[in-house]
């Protein structure tokens, strides 16, 4: 960790394009600016925290529908993975997309 020391004003440069700048220091409180590209998210800690755990949550929801597919190809002894891509097959084929009447 690179620890670095600096006064109102003063900046800490991120590569070619992200600039962290000294607003202002009041006791205990530091507040920080930080001019980053838009593709870049910047989050307080627990914000980001949060937002990580949201993503693993979703992630682990079950959809009936792949689930069903999932069983009926198990069942005739197919071999595929849950983050395997079931689009683009014909419809009829074994593992074509299926309509959940979204």
């Amino acid at each position: 960790m690179l620890v670095l020391t600096r006064t109102p004003s003063q900046e800490i440069r991120i590569g070619h394009d992200i600039v962290v700048r000294v607003l202002d220091v009041k006791g205990e409180r530091v507040r920080i600016g930080i001019d980053a590209p838009s593709e870049i998210s910047v989050h307080r800690q627990e914000v980001y925290l949060e937002i990580a755990k949201a993503n693993r949550e979703s992630s682990n929801v079950a959809d009936p529908g792949v689930a069903k597919v999932m069983e009926i190809a198990r069942n005739r002894g197919e071999n595929i993975s849950s983050k395997s891509s079931l689009r683009g097959r014909p419809k009829g084929s074994p593992g074509a997309e299926v309509n959940h009447g979204a």
